[in-house]
């Protein structure tokens, strides 16, 4: 009995991370995709068949919950994979969406994420169906990850890029006053971010982190459908390809050491 966890790679391990805080006792089974990252620059068509691939892999492995920890993923997928598995499928969208829509005061929010999340208007579907009244602006940010996997979270090269995607935001809409981090790899640029806002919009910006809201869901869900997660704590991670990278990268996103992961194939999925 355990929830499983799926990401394109290691960004992942930040919706992991919260869960693991906020359900300790829970067993969570983690996959990153690390032989296809990035989901971010696919077709819509094969993020579908990978993330069912991904899907399938977890639930052969007897999960109760599965949790899509991939923006990607959760902004084309979520529809397709609740109708072929028959166990609640949780996505870091609406989470994320549902926080903004609660915490903007000027009814405008930004959002910032890969390029296929931002061109799949995700986030701005999903909060104007809880607001219609909401305002919405999003960035593509395709130079984000590739910093946070190399540990550039607070250097020059990391606050120059911040600046040029906030400031490409800020003349979208200027009174944007929350901005969802609308990729499971920006959570570790938040302190980054917050203090470029600061010199960028003239007013206080909030940021939301969608891992953290995404976590705070499932705890929820587990609570009201009874799902039986609670055991002893097991770990297991799984990785299509680059096991010591997705440890030695990993450990830095959850400030614990990842001592081992094992390689797998994943199914073909065939509808």
């Amino acid at each position: 009995m355990a929830i499983g966890v799926f990401d394109s790679g290691i960004g992942g391990l930040t919706v992991f991370k919260e869960i693991r805080r906020l359900l300790p006792r829970a067993n969570i089974v983690y996959l990153g995709d690390t032989a296809r990252v990035p989901y971010g620059i696919r077709s819509p068509e094969t993020v579908r068949r990978y993330a069912s691939e991904s899907a399938g892999f977890l639930t052969a492995r007897g999960i109760h919950m599965m949790v899509v920890a991939c923006n990607t993923s959760s902004a084309v997928a979520m529809d397709d994979l609740e109708s072929k598995f028959d166990i609640p499928v949780i996505g870091v969208i609406y989470p994320g969406a549902k926080t903004a829509v609660e915490t903007t005061k000027r009814g405008r929010v930004g959002v910032l994420g890969t390029p296929a999340t931002i061109s799949s208007g995700a986030y701005p579907k999903a909060i104007r169906q809880i607001d219609s009244g909401v305002s919405v602006a999003g960035m593509a940010c395709p130079l984000f990850v590739p910093l946070v996997e190399e540990g550039w979270i607070d250097n020059e090269v990391a606050r120059l890029t911040a600046r040029e995607y906030l400031m490409a935001l800020y003349k979208q809409d200027q009174d944007v006053d929350t901005i969802v981090l609308g990729c499971t790899h920006y959570p570790l640029l938040k302190p980054l971010l917050q203090k470029v806002a600061s010199g960028v919009f003239e007013h206080p910006v909030t940021f939301v982190d969608s891992a953290l809201e995404t976590a705070r869901e499932v705890k929820e869900m587990v609570a009201e459908k009874n799902v039986p997660v609670e055991e002893g704590g097991k770990v297991n991670y799984y990785v299509t390809d680059f096991t010591d990278r997705f440890c030695k990268v990993g450990s830095m996103f959850l400030g614990s050491n990842i001592e081992r992961a094992e390689l797998v194939s994943l199914p073909t999925w065939k509808d």
